[in-house]
């Protein structure tokens, strides 16, 4: 089943489109954010919202305030964060332990807000680890200082951090064979578009049943 909440915060209202647990309670709630360059139409947000909900698991894809708005550019950081932070209550009532996530910038703000919200873990799909050609401008100190257990999904060619960049620390990884920064593989690869996402939708699955 899927409704449709819309969460007045103080920068506007967000949207949460649920994905309901089927055949059982829902075990945990996973939100995801979008980035600051689309929306939750994202291949690989879709694909963890078919996917979860027979496992149990309940899928909230979050539209922040801005993209709601229908403005074309993301605010600020600290912005983002303080919008996440007002909808976290709407994604905590439903009851399950949440798993913060998103890909892109919203996995940028589930880590940096993870332990003071009390997330349960952190979903970074596409964490932008540097802005492209830029290795020098690291983020990686909101990776390691997400404080609970995380899990980075990364295509093998993304511009924003390939998969080998990342520094060692806590987190586990799975590798996207091909992806870009948003998981298109190339016509001329070996491995389809459905491999592409077989591969996000089961190192997400079985990540998760680790968490109980």
């Amino acid at each position: 089943m899927t409704t449709t909440e819309t969460v007045p915060t103080g920068l506007g209202d967000a949207r949460i489109t649920w994905y309901e647990a089927q055949g059982r309670p829902a075990r945990l709630v996973v939100a995801l954010s979008h980035g600051a360059g689309g929306g939750i139409e994202a291949r690989d947000l879709r694909a963890l919202a078919q996917s979860l909900p027979p496992a149990g698991v309940t899928v909230a894809l979050v539209e922040q305030p801005w993209r709601v708005a229908g403005r074309k550019l993301a605010p600020a950081p600290k912005r983002l964060d303080e919008g996440w932070r007002d909808l976290w209550p709407a994604l905590a009532a439903a009851g399950p332990p949440v798993v913060a996530g998103g890909r892109s910038a919203g996995a940028r703000v589930a880590c940096r807000t993870a332990r003071e919200l009390g997330a349960r873990a952190v979903l970074a799909l596409s964490f932008p680890l540097h802005p492209p050609g830029r290795p020098e401008s690291s983020r990686a100190d909101e990776l390691l200082g997400a404080g609970v257990p995380t899990l980075v999904v990364q295509g093998a060619s993304d511009p924003f951090g390939r998969p080998e960049e990342f520094p060692a620390g806590e987190h586990e990884l799975v590798e996207v064979p091909y992806g870009d920064h948003g998981f298109a593989v190339p016509k001329r690869a070996p491995v389809t578009q459905e491999d592409a996402l077989a591969v996000i939708t089961g190192g997400v699955g079985g990540w998760l049943d680790a968490l109980r």
